[in-house]
């Protein structure tokens, strides 16, 4: 259980049926880790809808904490959880009466917003709170998945930009950066893509998505560029890049296939073949 808080992993099914096990039968050695494992319990049967599970360790917490925030705004998290969006609300207010700089808070607010459809209310609510929290790297993906569903993408582009300087090394910012100029699509940006494609891969080598990506820009542009050596240039990436595709296709493919199937690797040669002759 301490492991699965700390890596963070969301295993919401383990957690219940070991965080309840270990309440009911074990909860009298676990010493004061027994409130650190309920609230645990309580976040996992709220993910799960096991809402019984649920209130058993909220009505605990709420006996050994009366007068906690925390455990205000697990409360608040229930009733989020049964479409009691207005009583959530009031909480969450009123905690941030006490605590305005409560930034868990803002977020839980934010995403009743969300879940209430009220788009351009969350991404104004998601600006003002990134003014004030501005190294979040959650609340600057989240704002960047609000403009994909309202198909902004240039402020989209702008958040990925944010989260790319925040946090440099991770490989999802860099393949998701790229997607977005992907989608603006023409040669500069689709040029970008292909560049922080490749940077996805350098830093991280198994990340078939930013590799597919990386293979579609560079045959785009091995199509679109009206220069001699750009169009070389680009068609060695893709050439690359679909070996690469293949042969990791192929260490998967390991099941007998009938006389008719066409390997995936084939079709994608195929796909390849017909993209790179595609008229400019």
């Amino acid at each position: 259980m301490r492991q699965w808080r700390d890596e963070p992993l969301r295993n919401s099914e383990e957690v219940t049926e070991l965080g309840e096990c270990l309440i009911l039968e074990h909860g009298n050695k676990l010493g004061d880790e027994l409130w650190t494992i309920y609230e645990q319990v309580f976040l996992a049967s709220i993910d799960c809808r096991k809402m019984d599970l649920a209130t058993m360790c909220l009505r605990e917490l709420k006996s050994q904490f009366p007068n906690s925030i925390r455990v205000q705004k697990l409360n608040a998290m229930r009733l989020e959880s049964i479409d009691k969006y207005d009583e959530a609300e009031q909480i969450y207010e009123k905690i941030l009466e006490a605590e305005p700089a409560n930034g868990g808070v803002r977020k839980r607010l934010i995403a009743i917003l969300k879940a209430e459809n009220k788009v351009g209310e969350a991404i104004k609510e998601l600006n003002d709170y990134l003014k004030k929290f501005m190294s979040d790297q959650e609340a600057w993906n989240e704002l960047a998945e609000l403009y994909i569903s309202q198909q902004d993408y240039k402020k989209a582009k702008f958040c990925m930009e944010e989260l790319i300087l925040i946090n440099p090394h991770n490989h999802l910012f860099h393949q998701r950066h790229a997607e977005i100029l992907y989608t603006l699509g023409g040669n500069e940006n689709v040029e970008k893509a292909r560049k922080f494609f490749a940077q996805a891969l350098k830093l991280d080598n198994n990340n078939m998505r930013a590799l597919f990506g990386f293979f579609m820009a560079s045959a785009h542009l091995a199509n679109a560029s009206k220069d001699a050596k750009a169009k070389k240039e680009n068609s060695k990436y893709a050439a690359w890049a679909a070996t690469q595709i293949n042969e990791r296709i192929e260490k998967q493919v390991l099941a007998p296939k009938p006389v008719h199937f066409i390997p995936l690797a084939d079709s994608f040669s195929v796909l390849f073949s017909k993209l790179l002759k595609s008229p400019s």
